[in-house]
């Protein structure tokens, strides 16, 4: 009876083994600095992903007071001192995300550990925090472009293990996170409706509150805005160095850059990038022709 049951256990695990999730590659974290992690019906698991470029502190300009506030809040946590949870809001292409990985690259050998959720995942955001708890190392956890719609619940996690069940988020673990939003929660005219001023104080209505109440919640807010034009042509030249030669920057060069922002309707560090990477590009191939 016993070997019959087996064979039959064995049958079932052959005919289901396709539907479970592949085994996870173990995060080594003595090597490993970055991790993705990847929700699934049974719970959740770390991927280890190698850094995704070299890119450097230095690479970024334009945005030197938002570099200083965030490394100095990062060596904080990292050396045990009192830091905060980090917001970086603002308008896009402006370096929200770009600080993130150049700050990952530069404190990695200080012990900085990154770990990347998903907005969809967040909803198993506690039981990550959960397990990141258990470690010696430090670790941000880290989700791009943060927004939530009226009806997505989400927040609700985030907001818990930012601040709000009882043992709170771990000493290890901080949380940053990038949006174009200020508030991470869109807000409606019904809602502002129930505020009101008494005597020289405003009093948001509940609806607000609750909105205004996840962005609160972070206690470093990092505002970026769009560069004017001695920043957006200082960020291409750069680039334009550093993927070409000091020679490609010239005086056409600076005419093309100022075109090419005019025609995108805007000015960024994102711009300066994709023009530099057209612009070498376009003389590279060219050169290669003659």
């Amino acid at each position: 009876m016993d070997a019959e049951l087996s064979r039959r256990l064995t049958r079932l695990l052959d005919h289901v083994e396709h539907w479970l999730p592949p085994a996870p590659q173990e995060v080594d974290w003595s090597r490993d600095v970055a991790a993705l992690w990847q929700r699934h019906s049974l719970g959740g698991h770390l991927l280890p992903v190698p850094p995704r470029d070299a890119l450097s502190l230095g690479d970024l300009l334009g945005i030197e007071r938002q570099k200083l506030a965030l490394v100095d809040n990062t060596r904080a946590f990292l050396q045990g001192f009192p830091a905060n949870h980090a917001l970086l809001w603002g308008s896009r292409g402006s370096g929200k995300s770009s600080l993130i990985r150049a700050l990952l690259n530069s404190l990695a050998p200080e012990g900085l550990r990154l770990v990347q959720v998903d907005r969809h995942d967040l909803g198993s955001l506690p039981l990550l925090v959960s397990q990141l708890r258990r470690h010696e190392r430090r670790f941000v956890v880290y989700c791009d472009d943060l927004s939530f719609e009226g009806h997505d619940d989400a927040y609700k996690a985030l907001k818990s293990v930012l601040d709000g069940a009882l043992t709170g988020p771990p000493e290890n673990v901080l949380l940053y996170a990038t949006s174009n939003r200020r508030h991470l929660l869109p807000e409606s005219l019904d809602d502002n409706q129930a505020s009101q001023l008494v005597g020289d104080e405003l009093h948001h209505g509940d609806a607000v509150e609750e909105k205004i109440s996840l962005s609160d919640r972070f206690g470093l807010w990092l505002g970026f805005y769009p560069f004017n034009q001695d920043t957006y042509l200082e960020a291409c030249c750069h680039w334009v160095t550093q993927l070409g030669h000091a020679h490609d920057w010239n005086a056409e060069a600076r005419a093309e850059a100022i075109r090419f922002a005019t025609l995108r309707g805007g000015r960024s560090g994102r711009g300066a990038w994709q023009f530099a990477c057209e612009w070498v590009g376009r003389r590279r191939l060219h050169e290669g022709r003659r």
